[in-house]
């Protein structure tokens, strides 16, 4: 890297393409080719690809373009040398004054960079106030890009960026503007036809004066000549003659000086209309140009209102929603007290709030976690906790019974109905009468429960080696080989089962895990055999305790 001086000046050259590839020279000293952005108009080129650069011996150089500018382009060359550090002195390592120098220039020339930077961006003069850092009133930062977004900028009475109309708010009062001027224009269009209609009869009066003098003029020279008749008799006739000539003209010309006073339809003489005419015309234009002025006026008016009235909307509306916010705020976008009903978007939780006029609260919640009224409780998460919430209880979860239910106090006949635990009181079954401490004896056709008439034994036939299930309390086994097996947790106490030996060959009868089978009569416990077309019968007898007994068992 070269070691020379890095002079004050700016950091950036400005040329027209005249020069065709150039070259195009800059006066500040770089330290490397990369140290420079070129543009031609306003696209950035690229170093080798659409230019080269020569650095001379001071740090000055020059941009020589691969493709030929034209005079209507712009060749721009500023500073761009990144804002880096690569390199670092060692520990205990020389350290060099060409060393130092590189290093002082690479800064002084990235200070430079952004010194120029710095002059093309809007900034506050030096002799406003301090900035807020510095305890002052000054804040240039603008407004969030949320807040910001599709207005104009504006600045506070404080001379600070703050957000202004919206862009649509700005157009209607532009075309406002651009109405109320045309409205005046065709008052002043107005007034300048009434100015000339006016003029016109100006003209138009000065040549009925001039008539009527025509005719003052032609009635004296009848006048003399008539004079001259009475004293020159040999001279009277041709006077008298001219006499009837010029009286001729004179009323000729009072009938002209007439139409030029008063005439209303159509032209006087060459083209020209009458006094009276522009007068007429020049009150018509008066008439418009007032009617227009008027119409000015009241679109200016109305421009005027609707700014106005937009201005103060969009102050009510600055007032009630305050923007995006971090944290609650205190007083509104003006400085000045919230009022009820005031909204922001807090960025923190990522939602709206709402000020109730002494605390800012959620501005909704979520419906998450509600129930929907159209899912008529479908979408509870346990149907079985919430009847168990509400003691509800099983009955809960029982069909309608189909048909008339007996109350208290009614009397119906059941038909195919099924009691479950029934207590009953009194009142007759199959002509048997019910009631006292012992029931009256009675005939019933059948008696049933859920395994069936309750006078048979219902069947099980199985054909290979069966393992005993709840449902097989109260029925027989009939089994043709393999065996019975009796598991532990089946059975209840009072539970019985009967097992037939439905085959020429003896059947084991085996006792499950944590099970006990109890020989009837004696103290004999464990597995046993029942002999070919035996008969048994297990009673559950207490938890996995059963004792056998029947014809065959050994």
């Amino acid at each position: 890297m070269a070691d020379y001086s890095i002079n004050a000046v700016t950091r950036r050259v400005v040329y027209s393409g005249s020069a065709g590839v150039g070259p195009y020279s800059f006066s500040f000293e770089v330290l490397a080719a990369t140290d420079i952005a070129v543009y031609k108009n306003s696209t950035k080129l690229t170093l080798t690809t659409n230019y080269t650069v020569t650095i001379n011996s001071n740090g000055t150089g020059s941009v020589t373009l691969t493709s030929a500018a034209t005079g209507s382009d712009t060749i721009t060359i500023i500073g761009s040398r990144a804002i880096e550090r690569t390199t670092d002195f060692v520990t205990a390592g020389d350290l060099l004054a060409a060393s130092l120098n590189e290093q002082l220039d690479s800064q002084i020339v990235m200070i430079q960079q952004l010194a120029e930077e710095n002059r093309r961006t809007i900034k506050a003069p030096a002799f406003d106030p301090a900035a807020t850092e510095d305890g002052g009133s000054l804040n240039m930062t603008l407004p969030a890009a949320a807040t910001r977004a599709s207005r104009v900028m504006a600045f506070d009475a404080s001379g600070n960026p703050t957000q202004g109309p919206t862009t649509s708010e700005v157009a209607n009062a532009q075309t406002y503007a651009t109405n109320a001027s045309a409205s005046a224009a065709a008052a002043a269009a107005s007034a300048s036809s009434a100015s000339s209609s006016a003029s016109s009869a100006t003209s138009s009066a000065s040549s009925a004066t001039s008539s009527a003098a025509s005719a003052t003029s032609s009635a004296s020279s009848a006048s003399s000549s008539a004079s001259s008749a009475s004293s020159s008799a040999s001279s009277a006739t041709s006077s008298a003659s001219t006499a009837t000539t010029k009286a001729s003209e004179a009323s000729a010309s009072a009938a002209l000086a007439n139409d030029w006073a008063t005439k209303t339809t159509g032209t006087v003489a060459g083209g020209e209309y009458s006094a009276k005419y522009h007068a007429q015309s020049a009150a018509t234009s008066a008439s418009n140009a007032s009617s227009s002025a008027s119409s000015a006026a009241s679109a200016q008016t109305a421009a005027e209102a609707a700014r106005d009235a937009t201005l103060a909307s969009f102050d009510s509306f600055d007032d009630r929603y305050l923007g995006a916010k971090a944290s609650d705020p205190s007083v509104d976008n003006d400085g000045n007290a919230l009022v009820a009903g005031s909204l922001y978007f807090n960025t923190a939780i990522g939602g709206m709030k709402v000020y109730t006029g002494s605390a800012w609260v959620a501005a909704y919640i979520s419906g998450s976690g509600y129930l929907a009224t159209a899912n008529n409780l479908s979408d509870l998460q346990s149907a079985a906790t919430a009847r168990t919430n509400l003691g509800l209880g099983s009955i809960a979860t029982l069909s309608a019974p189909s048909g008339t239910v007996v109350g208290t106090s009614d009397t119906q006949t059941l038909t195919n109905k099924t009691l479950t635990s029934p207590a009953i009181s009194g009142g007759t079954i199959n002509n048997a009468v019910i009631g006292g401490t012992t029931p009256a004896d009675g005939t019933f056709t059948t008696v049933t429960d859920s395994k069936g008439e309750l006078r048979r034994v219902p069947q099980n036939a199985q054909t290979s080696a069966y393992v005993l299930v709840a449902a097989d309390a109260g029925k027989h086994i009939s089994i043709t080989t393999g065996g019975v097996t009796v598991n532990s947790g089946i059975f209840s106490t009072g539970d019985t089962i009967t097992i037939y030996n439905n085959s020429g060959s003896n059947q084991t009868i085996t006792q499950g895990t944590s099970v006990t089978i109890r020989q009837v009569g004696t103290a004999n416990t464990g597995n046993r055999t029942l002999a070919q077309y035996g008969l048994c019968t297990l009673l559950c007898v207490a938890s996995n305790t059963f004792v056998i007994t029947g014809g065959g068992v050994s």
